[in-house]
């Protein structure tokens, strides 16, 4: 099930909502929403909810083994915990992956081993995520394990960021598990947010995807402006798309009581790689910050030693996102940035000017995007070929011209302006009463148009989902 889809929207929130009101304590209300997580779950895919179930039972009797044990055992009871999820993980995500590229290795040799075709469960990366840091801190004595599975199970299945993030740490929503401030103005915040998230998905987000689609899809040896238009917009979409399921998450996650950590920061205004990741999907970064940037080292050894353990982070970041070289190759892209910006370029780049260092680090995180996006290396390299040119620098395409609706080219063109806009944004002055009136005529404004867009457009899956 899609936030930004008809069944969504118009029958399942109202349904959960009516219930979740309704219901007269926590503790009820507790289990009205696991039960609606669940659904939302299986709603698609019904027999991947075992997935699901699974790695809640297992990480709940894990946890409960790991915080009732001392000394070498409990080192024992985490190292199978671990190994537990990462082995689901690796089945369901990677098995199609090496039996793959395995066969085709060997295949000129005479060998057929076949492969896996393996279906990969929704979200499995995300709720994964979510168990390895639970049993983790658990063995960290940052808190004991939650005795109640009620507890456990909705903290892992919550449905608002059950599928595509935020990465939410179980310390974050301990307490309000328990103990949850509702009222009517926090009500107000979080669905003006998940309005904010919606409208970036179905008004920015799915208005330029064909031109990215066109042009990463569609046309072979794209030319100079057919791959510049799709890159770009490609960037655009992408940002929208996941910033809009983060904020519709988080604004879902504040009307019902819980807080989730903020994903982006306007991350397209960075000077630097360095800063892009404090801004872009910030719960994924210090999830690797501090399960495995840390753990691995860190900073604290030699330059070498934290250069290493920089490009090995990135690189499983780029292995978690998926199965497929691209992924490797994105990871090494942004690992070998930070490594040369920490070797002196970024000492270089702050005696530029800021036009500068912005425009060095928005081509640095576009140029990855091609990586991120293309099907394969092939298609990847030949991208990059036509964004210099070499596959011609003539006219666009047919199915370019196409998709380069008047509609597509404002859209893109507002989306590159509210990607930046918003910093300079809160400077400008006006007076607070006109300033609120504004933001909720907007904010009505943009319900309506989406919930119109919603109603009249067909299935749009948030990008994110296939990680």
């Amino acid at each position: 099930m899609v936030f930004s889809s008809v069944t969504f929207l118009f029958y399942f929130l109202p349904i959960f909502l009516a219930c979740y009101v309704l219901t007269p304590t926590v503790a009820a209300k507790n289990v009205v929403t696991l039960l609606f997580s669940l659904v939302f779950y299986a709603w698609g895919e019904p027999r991947f909810l075992l997935i699901l179930l699974f790695s809640i039972a297992f990480n709940y009797v894990a946890a409960m083994l790991i915080d009732g044990r001392a000394g070498i055992s409990r080192k024992w009871a985490l190292a199978v915990a671990i190994a537990g999820n990462l082995l689901v993980l690796g089945v369901f995500k990677y098995a199609n992956f090496v039996t793959g590229n395995f066969a085709a290795l060997f295949k000129p040799l005479g060998f057929d081993f076949g492969q896996t075709n393996i279906e990969l469960p929704l979200g499995i990366s995300f709720f994964t995520f979510h168990c390895l840091s639970y049993i983790i801190d658990v063995y960290r004595r940052r808190f004991r394990a939650n005795s109640d599975p009620v507890d456990v199970a909705l903290y892992i299945s919550l449905f608002p960021q059950l599928v595509a993030g935020p990465i939410v740490r179980y310390k974050t929503v301990a307490r309000q598990l328990d103990r949850r401030r509702q009222t009517l103005g926090r009500a107000s915040v979080g669905a003006r947010i998940f309005i904010i998230g919606l409208a970036q998905k179905v008004l920015v987000a799915d208005m330029v995807a064909p031109l990215a689609q066109v042009a990463f899809d569609h046309v072979p040896h794209r030319s100079l402006p057919e791959a510049w238009i799709g890159l770009l917009a490609y960037t655009v979409q992408i940002y929208f798309d996941f910033a809009g399921y983060s904020n519709m998450a988080i604004g879902l996650g504040i009307v019902l009581g819980f807080t989730f950590p903020r994903n982006f920061n306007l991350p397209y205004t960075s000077l630097s790689i360095t800063e892009f990741w404090r801004r872009w999907h910030m719960s994924l970064s210090s999830w690797l910050r501090d399960y495995l940037y840390i753990p691995l080292g860190g900073n604290r050894g030699s330059d070498l030693a934290t250069y290493r353990n920089l490009v090995t982070v990135f690189v499983l970041c780029g292995v978690w996102h998926g199965a497929n070289w691209t992924f490797v190759l994105w990871g090494v892209w942004h690992g070998a940035f930070l490594v040369v910006e920490r070797l002196g370029l970024k000492r270089w780049l702050d005696r530029l000017p800021v036009a500068l260092r912005w425009l060095y680090a928005l081509c640095a995180v576009m140029g990855g995007w091609v990586l991120f996006r293309a099907a394969d290396l092939a298609t990847a390299g030949d991208y990059f070929l036509s964004l210099f040119g070499l596959n011609g620098a003539g006219d666009v395409s047919f199915d370019m011209h196409d998709a380069l609706s008047e509609r597509a080219i404002v859209t893109l063109a507002l989306g590159c302006a509210f990607a930046v806009l918003p910093r300079v944004w809160p400077r400008i002055k006006a007076p607070l009463v006109l300033r609120a009136v504004g933001d909720t005529t907007w904010t009505f404004a943009l319900l309506v148009f989406s919930m119109i867009t919603v109603a009249s457009g067909a299935y749009s899956p948030f990008l994110y989902f296939k990680f």
